[in-house]
């Protein structure tokens, strides 16, 4: 096995994976994609493994997502270097890959990115995803940084409490009149597992997590699920009476005063702590967005360590 790893193969490899095929890859490289082909194939025969699934997508086996963070890193840098040198030029923009979870997105997290200085010329490209499995994105190198529930450092990572996002159990009125939670008999919490329920995804386990602390002996909330993927028409079907979900404290408040939501076990409440992940890298632009990220927290989200 050689151990050099070319510049050029490195740079088509990244290409590749960002592009998802090799003629999308060849044109953005402005080669042909028999070179694309060619560059990718002498990587792999320096590297001993297959670094890409010729598939379409285009994907990275787990040798190849070392290569993308490697990549991923140099280019980074290299910018960083120019824009110091004087070297960029004066339409030059910096792509920013950030994973972050659909709540935040839709309450605290744009006005953090408002904040960072537009001389950096930052683009951001936003990859939502549960907040659960953010961390991911980070070990196989398609993001820089992330919002993520995990305190434990991906490999290459620093970590950065954020704070805490509350969620609140609410309903619109007409649906807590007929599913009653201060029903005689039993706990709220078989209340809440008997009637419809707006969930997220498939990934989504606040309402079935809320649930069991009410309700131990209940697997979680009812099987009536409806599915809603954006956190604001998630929102929107809770107040339409489809079913009862946890909603982001910043966006049942106003909901709550306006009589549109109530509470449906008043004094109960579900924190998710957030951190924020990022490489290990010494870059304006990334430690600009790191600290506009944790001053719009700080601003945001519930301080101190999570509710056990």
């Amino acid at each position: 096995m050689m151990t050099e790893l070319p510049l050029d193969q490195v740079r088509t490899l990244l290409a590749v994976v960002d592009e998802g095929t090799f003629d999308a890859a060849a044109a953005v490289l402005h080669v042909t994609p028999s070179a694309v082909s060619q560059r990718v194939k002498a990587l792999e025969q320096r590297t001993g493994s297959v670094l890409v699934t010729r598939t379409k997508p285009v994907l990275p086996t787990g040798p190849g997502e070392v290569v993308v963070r490697f990549a991923r890193r140099l280019a980074r840098l290299e910018r960083d270097a120019r824009a110091e040198l004087g070297m960029s030029g004066p339409e030059e923009t910096t792509r920013l890959p950030i994973a972050v979870n659909s709540d935040s997105l839709a309450t605290w997290f744009l006005p953090a990115l408002a904040r960072v200085p537009a001389e950096l010329r930052l683009c951001y490209e936003l990859r939502r995803e549960d907040q659960d499995h953010t961390a991911a994105l980070l070990r196989d190198g398609r993001v820089m940084a992330a919002v993520t529930s995990s305190p434990e450092a991906v490999t290459g990572c620093s970590v950065r409490r954020l704070g805490r996002m509350r969620y609140l159990p609410v309903a619109s009125p007409s649906f807590a009149a007929r599913w009653p939670t201060d029903r005689p008999g039993g706990p709220p919490g078989d209340a809440l597992a008997d009637a419809p329920v707006i969930v997220f995804d498939r990934h989504d386990d606040l309402q079935d997590a809320f649930v069991r602390t009410l309700a131990p002996g209940r697997r979680g909330a009812g099987a009536a699920r409806h599915f809603v993927p954006t956190s604001e028409g998630f929102v929107d079907a809770v107040a339409a009476g489809m079913g009862w979900g946890m909603v982001p404290e910043e966006q049942a408040a106003p909901l709550l005063r306006a009589g549109r939501l109530v509470a449906l076990v008043p004094g109960r409440t579900t924190d998710v702590p957030l951190f924020w992940q990022q490489w290990r890298l010494e870059s304006p632009g990334l430690t600009a967005v790191a600290d506009a990220v944790a001053a719009a927290a700080a601003g945001a989200l519930a301080p101190g360590p999570p509710d056990g």
